[in-house]
């Protein structure tokens, strides 16, 4: 009978087994692999600059963990801080010697974890724990808008306690803001000025999806006076593509969801001299109610006004609205007679009033007017083009789109 491979190894195995005796094992040697024993304390193996203890440690000093004479040799270090953020570090060729290649955070506890391995390769391991001391220097960080459902169109805001001026902490900052967007959208953060970003994608959001925001800075080491605090993470929720655009010269406005003009409305704009502004603008926020006088906004004498508006929808700080103008309903749809306002009936007013929401965008054109300013007069930011909008970001000004390690990060595919 042709016996397999297979059933002579059993065969062999037996046999050995046999002729040792019950004192061996089978197919195998007596002696204890080195390898397969639980990891020994390497307390007496390994050296550290840092001591775990109650006072706490100066996290600017870097970690740096030895192998003692004759004690074997580090095989791998692991040291997480309270938040699961691995502190980057480097191994000797020999395995004599550990350091970190980047700072700790301050005010927060790291685990080390130390294997080793001596002489016949037995594996050890050595665990240390620490806290690091607090910065003096504290930046805090502020995400807006507040939690809730907004349009397409409304873009993340961080305001922070602290200016930051310099380049390199400004790219610190940027990585520690950690953005979580539906599967291929493309966005970036534009430094406003010193101390305010913006975050968009390249085109509007995705309809009816979610996108949060979260600091990893807490403990970051940001200037050498200047650490990360924790911040409050934020989630949206995106509700349908709603886009408005209001032709001054044709004095309509085209109102439309998902892709769908689904109303359009006679309106009056700005009048000469009072001209409403052009370009992408998003929506601020609604009132049933706002009693609009003109010297709020620096108009007076023939041309002053006080007068009580209802289905309110604001687009600028300044006091550009969308609103019910029972006073101009003869020339909506024919001439522009407000003060810079889009002006409709009561009726139409209440319609739009329902059926928008903060973070929809409002687009004007064909205004003699001026143009939206991009920043400080509400959400303007939809008006600069994408390739200037990355110039405003620490870590992808200078690159071309789809050639920094960010941009290749982003639009790698996921499975």
């Amino acid at each position: 009978m042709k016996h397999s491979p297979r059933l002579w190894t059993v065969l062999s195995c037996s046999l050995l087994v046999a002729s040792l005796g019950a004192g061996a094992t089978a197919c195998g040697s007596g002696d204890k692999n080195p390898l397969s024993a639980r990891p020994y304390d390497a307390g007496d193996q390994v050296a550290f600059n840092q001591s775990a203890g109650s006072r706490p440690v100066d996290p600017d000093r870097p970690l740096e963990i030895t192998a003692k004479s004759g004690g074997g040799r580090i095989t791998d270090v692991l040291a997480v801080d309270t938040h699961g953020r691995r502190l980057a570090g480097e191994l000797s060729a020999k395995g004599d010697r550990w350091h970190s290649t980047t700072p700790m955070a301050s005010g927060v506890r790291y685990t080390v974890t130390v294997s080793t391995e001596d002489e016949r390769g037995a594996p050890g391991q050595r665990t240390l724990a620490f806290d690091t001391t607090p910065s003096k220097g504290i930046l805090k960080i502020e995400f807006g808008p507040d939690e809730g459902k907004y349009g397409v169109g409304q873009p993340l805001t961080a305001e922070l306690s602290e200016p930051v001026k310099d380049k390199a902490a400004r790219a610190i900052v940027e990585r520690g803001l950690v953005v979580d967007t539906p599967p291929g959208v493309e966005g970036a953060w534009h430094w406003v000025d010193d101390k305010n970003l913006h975050y968009r994608p390249k085109e509007y959001w995705p309809a009816n999806s979610e996108v949060s925001v979260r600091s990893n800075l807490e403990g970051v080491r940001i200037t050498d006076e200047l650490h990360g605090a924790v911040a409050k993470p934020l989630k949206l929720e995106i509700g349908d593509r709603v886009e408005v655009t209001t032709d001054a010269s044709s004095h309509y406005l085209t109102f439309k969801r998902n892709g769908e003009v689904i109303n359009t409305i006679p309106v009056t704009t700005g009048k000469p001299g009072f001209s409403t502004r052009n370009g992408i603008k998003v929506v601020l926020g609604k009132q049933y109610f706002v009693q609009m006088r003109g010297d709020t906004v620096g108009i007076g004498g023939s041309e002053y006004y006080n007068l009580p508006v209802y289905y309110a929808t604001r687009v600028t700080w300044s006091g550009e609205y969308v609103h019910a103008a029972p006073w101009s309903v003869g020339s909506q749809g024919y001439e522009n007679v407000s003060h810079g306002c889009t002006g409709m009936s009561t009726g139409n007013a209440a319609w739009f009033y329902e059926n928008i929401t903060e973070g929809d965008i409002v687009k004007v054109i064909n205004s003699i007017g001026d143009d939206m300013d991009t920043f400080g007069n509400g959400f303007g930011d939809w008006n600069m083009d994408w390739k200037d909008w990355r110039q405003g970001s620490a870590l992808l000004k200078g690159t071309q789109e789809g050639r920094s390690p960010v941009d290749q990060a982003r639009l790698r595919p996921t499975v």
